[in-house]
């Protein structure tokens, strides 16, 4: 990644990203490709930083598939440790409210989000919960065969 421009105010930091990847890979048929078919931006919500709001805008490029028979023709870059497909959060802010969601659960993990500056509706924060994997379990205590 590659941080194209940075501008701290009292109310926010505004951060301009771009890859610096020369492609990527399909999440189907996993062929590399090179060729780029178009850009837009992304707006991830992300974790205040110093009370403020950090607004992050990616630039993220959309792919062709190079193989003829994949049923996807056309795909986006993904920003490891930064996004996952489909989702308005970063992997940080993701992290995060889990943690409040495995400490309060529904209404207080949304109340205790809001005090930090993160709107989050209480199903969401139980959606986030239900998404996490499950622990694994302790083997038998005591040497059971």
């Amino acid at each position: 990644m590659s941080v194209l421009s940075l501008d701290v105010s009292h109310e926010a930091i505004r951060i301009d990203v771009c890859s610096t990847a020369d492609g990527a890979a399909c999440p189907d048929c996993g062929s590399q490709s090179t060729r780029v078919h178009s850009s837009y931006l992304r707006f991830p919500a992300d974790v205040p930083s110093g009370g403020r709001l950090v607004v992050l805008q990616l630039r993220v490029r959309r792919f062709f598939c190079p193989e003829p028979s994949c049923a996807r023709q056309t795909f986006a870059e993904q920003m490891p440790g930064l996004t996952r497909r489909h989702s308005r959060w970063t992997e940080r802010l993701r992290s995060a409210l889990a943690a409040v969601g495995l400490a309060l659960a529904g209404r207080a993990g949304a109340r205790m989000a809001r005090a930090f500056g993160v709107s989050i509706s209480r199903s969401a924060v139980l959606r986030l919960l239900d998404a996490l994997p499950e622990p694994a379990s302790p083997g038998p205590a005591g040497g059971w065969c």
